[in-house]
């Protein structure tokens, strides 16, 4: 059996955790991604908003871990923490379905990358490529499987690795960079002279939103930190790291090739960018940076979707068969039921491409839900002083916490109530886990305030199915 203390991580680990879990294939779609709907302007204004909500967010995590290091699981604890078993698991639940989700688009990806030069592969959805995504989904189930320490290390690895080629990519781009065609581009230049300014920000918020998604790596794994300090802080290390790169990958691209034809690049747009500076050899260049960058990304997935269900059931909001590990600290039985949930998942793809269009979407906004929790949790802490001492400021917390709420609440209202019903139809079924975890431990199923949310949960599932079988709800 693996020793609990060579499963402990330090600061560039847990740091590498968070890059390697917020860079995956967003980047790479940026310049396509940002170019269809808005111009520099537009763009610095976006990258603004997101980078000021999303450091408030960042900085509510390092505020959680120091003022409650005895919370693990982040994302799923401080929700539990801060308004009960129920919106907790919910919680848990939708962050473990993002992990599922994002996992299958990235196999997707992957194929259908490879399918410019393999025609067998199509758009990522045939079954030669569904079959050898499958070999890949297995294959990394059996090394995290040897253990999470060795898993970590591999990640870190391959965040080193897939950095790279985005940072070539920005130097060359730079060298490219034409400033007359940046002006063009600023206002938004053709085909978006009737667009205002707010609808192009409007446009990007959600794309934001996905490319940060990963920014709570370290505090989900928090049970693991060497020192707990070192969860905020490779947190905000994390974070303004890839926001950098973020910014940069847009922002130069707008000084390359005007925007109509950002907007008309097939991605991964960064690979047309760079072909357009340096000639063919840069399109097969991203394209390989690419598949590093996302296989890299499905671990630290993998890794996180386990570690949420396992937390989960450890703290007794999932069943209790989820906290089973294997000899090498692995919690086993999480990982094969998330990865069965993949594998389903990729199966569908080749029988329903509307399904898994919807999955894709639901990708970004079911994360709001724990976002949001987590935010007004640390505004609850900071309004009632619990964690604080008598003589201690609480206004700088209270601001930032109240931000990142306001920030979170602002993109739920941003993605509009369909995506939240949608959201509601895995949110209403997955409950049942939630009902098994309470019977086998004797407690009450739901408190009256619960079972409110539950049924209004249930409700908002009905009217989604009932919304899609009728067509007023479109995908």
């Amino acid at each position: 059996m693996t020793h609990p203390e060579q499963q402990k991580f330090a600061l560039p680990t847990l740091t590498a955790m968070v890059v390697g879990s917020m860079v995956g294939a967003g980047i790479f779609s940026l310049p396509q991604t940002f170019g269809r709907v808005t111009g520099g302007l537009g763009a610095l204004i976006a990258w603004a908003i997101a980078g000021a909500g999303m450091l408030m967010l960042a900085l509510v995590f390092q505020t959680l871990a120091r003022r409650k290091p005895e919370l693990d699981a982040g994302v799923y604890a401080y929700a539990k923490a801060g308004f009960g078993n129920y919106p907790g698991f919910l919680s848990a639940l939708g962050y473990w379905t993002v992990c599922c989700l994002g996992n299958v688009s990235y196999w997707v990806l992957i194929k259908s990358t490879l399918g410019a030069l393999f025609p067998v592969f199509g758009d990522g959805n045939t079954v030669a490529a569904v079959a050898l995504s499958s070999v890949g989904i297995w294959l990394f189930h059996f090394l995290i499987l040897r253990g999470v320490k060795q898993a970590a290390f591999i990640n870190t690895v391959v965040t080193v690795a897939k950095i790279i080629p985005i940072l070539i990519f920005l130097i060359f781009v730079a060298f490219g960079f034409k400033a007359d065609i940046f002006a063009v581009n600023f206002h938004g230049g053709p085909g978006l002279e009737g667009a205002g300014l707010f609808a192009q920000v409007r446009g990007t918020m959600l794309v934001t939103v996905f490319v940060f998604v990963g920014i709570e790596g370290a505090s989900v794994y928090s049970r693991y930190a060497r020192r707990r300090e070192d969860v905020g802080l490779a947190t905000l290390l994390g974070f303004l790291g890839v926001l950098c790169l973020l910014v940069l990958v847009t922002m130069l691209s707008y000084g390359v090739m005007l925007r109509p034809d950002l907007a008309s690049l097939r991605n991964p747009s960064m690979a047309g960018v760079l072909a357009a500076v340096v000639g063919p050899w840069g399109a097969v260049f991203v394209s390989i940076g690419l598949i590093v960058s996302v296989l890299g990304a499905y671990l630290s997935w993998s890794l996180l979707a386990a570690e949420v269900l396992f937390s989960a059931a450890k703290m007794h909001s999932m069943p209790a068969f989820l906290a089973a590990e294997n000899r090498n600290g692995v919690p086993f039985i999480a990982l094969w039921l998330t990865n069965l949930l993949i594998q389903l998942f990729l199966i569908v793809t080749l029988f329903a491409q509307e399904a898994f269009l919807l999955a894709l979407k639901l990708t970004s906004s079911m994360i709001l839900l724990p976002y949001l929790l987590t935010g007004a949790y640390a505004l609850k802490l900071a309004l009632s002083g619990e964690g604080y001492r008598p003589d201690e400021g609480r206004r700088g917390d209270l601001v930032r916490a109240g931000l990142a709420t306001l920030y979170a609440a602002g993109l739920v209202y941003a993605g509009g109530l369909k995506f939240l019903l949608l959201s509601l139809v895995i949110y209403a079924p997955g409950s049942v886990l939630f009902v098994i975890a309470q019977r086998e431990r004797g407690r009450q199923v739901f408190t009256p305030v619960e079972l409110a949310l539950f049924m209004a949960v249930g409700a908002g599932a009905v009217l989604a199915v009932f919304g899609l079988a009728t067509g007023r709800i479109a995908i």
